[in-house]
């Protein structure tokens, strides 16, 4: 499954990847499409099988703060969203922590980790004065080694305290700790706290203050200082960012980073992606790219590849849901560049065709078709017209591992050319390679 690697309906940022038993879980916020907020009042699981990142199942709605159709109210003191929730065991259960908008959060449980979860508490604490009053903002929980449970959170400053693992959520005497990742530079921390203990490090992924990015710290104690290492991923390199929330999981001694990328032209849709990563020897993580391969290695130029799947959208293109069905790139104008990253063509010395999926708005013009690099010289390029339709394009012969890259040109001259200035020129649904 390419990027976004859900269901292209499924709208689930802030994803928290876990491991439990031979299962991987992601447990994240809930957004939907057209909305003009962040997140809704429904926290859904997801997960697949170990030896198949690609089967993802859901679990339906686990923890609500309103009367949903599938699932009654859970708080009884809010009905106001649910933000950036956690999940841990502990001794054969199941702890969900949640972030209520502008209430104070909360502790739920399960016997299993795909839920449903039964509130347990709110937070309890004895504290004079507390961060964020006591809602603890977007929880990232660890379970250290010797049992012991700490919690981290923040928006624009950070915390951390101790919880008592006797019952998870209450605040032990004297372990509130504020600033734990410093907002000056280089640390300039703003949300998204996502603590991993890894190799007898303890490692906190978060949200600077660019908020497209999700950067990380390392401490030899759970309590920190930590140290700033670096950015891992950032949404916005050549593409529509906004704001970053996720971690690191294993799976088969591969790391992977889970990230969101923004949809429909807004900031408010957001869908989960996924990368590669490597942890070093040393403890560090080399920034990775963004690209269109989700869990898979490559991807194949003779399967149909979705325009929603793209890793580069430049020139003030975007992804757009149609319907439940149908999406695609729209608000493409003179000069846009969309791209994927990685196809592996072979050894196979025979030329292609790219034939592309166009839903046509009035215009004309031609596409180039670039590989590796959206201002490498074109290896084909073909003709549209105000119908769009299928449209295809000769190619020569292309061997081994290459991104390809899109880029859209008005065609038209003379008085024409103004008239037809800024024109969306058509909507690409997809494309396939063919011999």
């Amino acid at each position: 499954m390419p990027n976004p690697y859900l269901p292209l309906w499924e709208y689930i940022p802030d994803g928290e990847p876990r491991v439990f038993g031979d299962r991987v879980y992601v447990y994240g916020s809930h957004d939907r499409h057209g909305c003009d907020s962040f997140c809704d009042f429904r926290l859904k699981v997801w997960s697949a099988p170990l030896s198949d990142l690609n089967k993802w199942v859901c679990h339906g709605t686990v923890f609500a703060t309103r009367d949903l159709r599938d699932h009654p109210s859970d708080t009884d003191w809010t009905d106001h969203e649910l933000y950036a929730p956690d999940v841990v065991e502990k001794d054969g259960k199941y702890y969900l922590y949640a972030y209520i908008v502008g209430a104070k959060g909360c502790v739920a449980v399960s016997d299993r980790p795909e839920g449903p979860f039964k509130l347990l508490s709110k937070y309890e604490y004895d504290l004079p004065k507390h961060y964020d009053d006591g809602t603890f903002i977007d929880p990232g929980v660890l379970v250290d080694d010797d049992g012991r449970v700490y919690i981290y959170c923040g928006y624009l400053g950070s915390y951390m305290a101790e919880l008592d693992g006797n019952d998870m959520h209450t605040v032990i005497d004297g372990t509130y700790k504020e600033g734990i990742i410093p907002v000056e530079e280089p640390h300039c921390f703003f949300e998204a706290c996502s603590p991993r203990k890894i190799n007898g490090r303890y490692y906190l992924i978060y949200s600077p203050k660019k908020g497209s990015c999700l950067d990380y710290a390392v401490s030899d104690s759970p309590t920190g200082p930590f140290e700033y290492k670096g950015t891992i991923i950032d949404n916005s390199i050549d593409y529509p960012g906004g704001n970053d929330h996720g971690s690191v999981m294993n799976v088969g001694g591969q790391w992977y980073i889970f990230y969101h990328r923004m949809t429909n032209g807004t900031i408010m849709s957001r869908r989960g992606c996924v990368e590669r990563i490597e942890i070093l020897p040393d403890g560090t993580i080399p920034q990775v790219e963004m690209t269109s391969l989700g869990f898979e290695e490559s991807l194949s130029p003779f399967a149909v590849t979705d325009a929603d799947t793209a890793c580069v959208l430049k020139g003030g293109c975007f992804i757009t849901e149609r319907d439940i069905f149908e999406r695609m790139i729209t608000g493409i104008t003179n000069g846009c560049t969309m791209g994927w990253k990685y196809f592996d063509f072979g050894d196979d010395p025979d030329p292609y065709s790219i034939k592309f999926k166009l839903r046509g708005t009035g215009c004309k013009g031609t596409i180039t078709v670039h590989l590796d690099s959206d201002d490498s010289e074109p290896v084909g390029t073909a003709g549209f017209d105000e119908n769009g339709g299928i449209v295809s394009c000769p190619l020569p012969a292309i061997r081994g591992r290459h991104a390809v890259f899109l880029t859209a040109h008005e065609g038209y001259t003379g008085w024409a050319a103004d008239m037809f200035k800024g024109r969306h020129l058509f909507e690409l649904e997809g494309f396939v390679f063919v011999r």
